[in-house]
């Protein structure tokens, strides 16, 4: 009996490679036609904060993740991953004053153009659908800029403009913090959505032909600026808020009108965005630290690091983390396509800028075809992951450049805060 197992198992070894290779060869197909065109990527801000001057020398090729603190992306792993196209988020910390955000946004925009200066082969600017198709076929990256966060425009419709001339393909309406036109999904909300001003950001991104970006917003936000534009909107990194009741993620109602907008989700990979249980153990995590008195929290060792360091890893002992994986990422974009249908979903990792361990299978930017293969496995043919890779995201583009021929003849937006109006149209 020993002798006929031996054989069996060697013929389901070979079975399951063979399935895997056939899963990669469509992959391969795939992305060869349709480039992968990740929404987030938060590379330039990580090695601002870790290199420091070296941002600008630093060698991009290879080996980052054997870094000190690994990075997510290196150019041997972008490759890996078949990457077609790529955000690249110019974010800096909502908590600046407004002047040092715009400031250091522009440091950012230029970092993120200097990797296509540096490494001509590998990566190339985009600012149209065209020209990502035209980037991908030379064999390159294309490479595109997201401004995370309504806050570093400093409420002027002018600085919002100098952004899209150097080359910002969609501007986030906030990030962390409510601001002075729109409020924040972990934030307190005070202006029930966006105000009179914040509709007039999403106008002059509509007339300027750049996406609006929804991702980071609270429902009512969501709502207001879905109502306000007339160009398909985008989530960059969100996911399925009937999968994990974070706020940062999309409800179902949301969803419906996104189909209807004609707008893209671009499913995260960050764990509290994909799981409920990780959601609810990082929030009793962050209740402990608080109670041990981690810094800078006071609590029952406040003053005692070492104590309150050893209470906290001993309920880490207690309470491991509940694990997430690239299953749950697959489930969400799943579930996206349920409500919103397989034209409205696409792919924003927020690598490099997640602040947790990846999901296990997608740790890194080479990772991206597994998906895709998971997919597979689940049934997708070929036509919906080419949708999901990437053919959503270039309608999307296309449908804005439309909307903005259109608007060719108006004059730029004139708007300001001291004119606003609050929200009449809250529901």
């Amino acid at each position: 009996m020993k002798l006929l197992l031996l054989p069996l198992a060697a013929l389901l070894v070979a079975a399951a490679h063979a399935d895997e290779s056939a899963y990669s060869a469509r992959v391969d197909k795939v992305l060869k036609a349709t480039p992968l065109i990740d929404g987030h990527n938060d590379w330039a801000e990580s090695l601002r904060g870790r290199e420091g001057d070296a941002r600008w020398t630093i060698d991009l090729r290879q080996g980052l993740e054997k870094a000190a603190k690994p990075y997510d992306t290196d150019i041997a792993r972008l490759r890996k991953g078949h990457v077609g196209g790529q955000f690249w988020s110019a974010w800096v910390a909502a908590d600046l004053p407004g002047l040092e955000q715009v400031k250091q946004t522009l440091e950012q925009i230029d970092l993120i153009k200097s990797f296509a200066a540096r490494y001509t082969d590998t990566f190339a600017m985009a600012r149209t659908a065209a020209d990502v198709r035209r980037i991908h076929k030379s064999g390159r990256i294309a490479s595109m800029i997201g401004i995370e966060g309504g806050g570093q425009i400093d409420a002027s419709l002018s600085v919002l403009r100098a952004y899209h001339e150097l080359g910002a393909g969609y501007l986030t309406l906030t990030h962390s913090r409510t601001i002075e036109w729109a409020d924040s999904a972990t934030d307190v909300p005070t202006h029930g959505g966006m105000t009179a001003f914040g509709k007039a950001v999403v106008h002059e991104l509509n007339r300027l032909g750049m996406l609006v970006d929804i991702s980071h917003v609270n429902e009512a936000t969501m709502l207001d600026a879905l109502r306000a534009s007339c160009a398909p909107v985008i989530f960059s990194h969100s996911g399925a808020r009937a999968l994990d009741d974070h706020p940062r993620d999309v409800s179902d109602a949301v969803l419906a009108q996104v189909k209807a907008n004609g707008g893209v989700v671009m499913v995260v990979f960050a764990r509290p965005y994909l799981s409920d249980a990780f959601r609810r153990w990082d929030a009793d995590r962050s209740a402990e630290k608080a109670r041990a008195g981690t810094p800078p929290f006071g609590g029952l060792y406040i003053g005692q690091p070492d104590r309150a360091a050893a209470a906290l890893a001993e309920w880490d002992k207690a309470h491991p983390a509940p694990v997430v994986t690239i299953r749950d990422v697959a489930d969400h974009v799943e579930h996206i396509v349920k409500v919103a249908g397989i034209d409205h979903v696409g792919i924003g990792s927020d690598f490099d800028g997640m602040g947790t361990p990846n999901p296990e299978g997608l740790e890194d930017v080479s990772k991206f075809p597994a998906l895709l293969a998971e997919l597979m496995r689940r049934g997708w043919t070929d036509e919906q992951v080419s949708k999901l890779a990437g053919g959503n995201v270039l309608r999307v583009m296309e449908a804005a450049e439309r909307v903005a021929l259109a608007m060719k003849d108006e004059l730029p937006g004139t708007a300001t805060l001291a004119n606003d109006q609050p929200n009449s149209g809250a529901k």
